[in-house]
């Protein structure tokens, strides 16, 4: 088990949240928390680098779903950066990869 690490940092566009370790039941509440205490503005992103990421189950997609519904909220954008393999497939499964924008990491951080 490799216990969930998050990292908030400014960034010019606006705010970046490394996600290391395993997004699960017993951590998402942690990521849902952190995101809705965020004062975000509207036209900046949050961006979830993802890279760290070690596992994702279904409580890390709702998480991450809350982080799509309050950056929405506010007139944010949402950017997941470095998703790893797995949860890829996941999204994609499941249609989610048509509601998030998905970014490598060598992309830019911004949409």
């Amino acid at each position: 088990m490799s216990p969930l690490n998050l990292t908030v940092h400014a960034a010019a566009t606006g705010t970046v949240v490394e996600v290391v370790g395993e997004l699960d039941y017993a951590s998402a509440s942690e990521l849902r928390e952190l995101i809705t205490s965020l004062t975000l503005q509207s036209g900046e992103h949050l961006v979830l680098d993802l890279g760290g990421m070690s596992f994702c189950d279904s409580s890390g997609l709702t998480a991450l779903i809350i982080a799509h519904n309050h950056t929405q909220a506010v007139g944010a954008g949402l950017v997941l950066r470095a998703v790893p393999a797995h949860t890829r497939r996941v999204l994609r499964t499941v249609g989610l990869d048509q509601i998030f924008v998905i970014r490598s990491d060598s992309d830019a951080a911004t949409a």
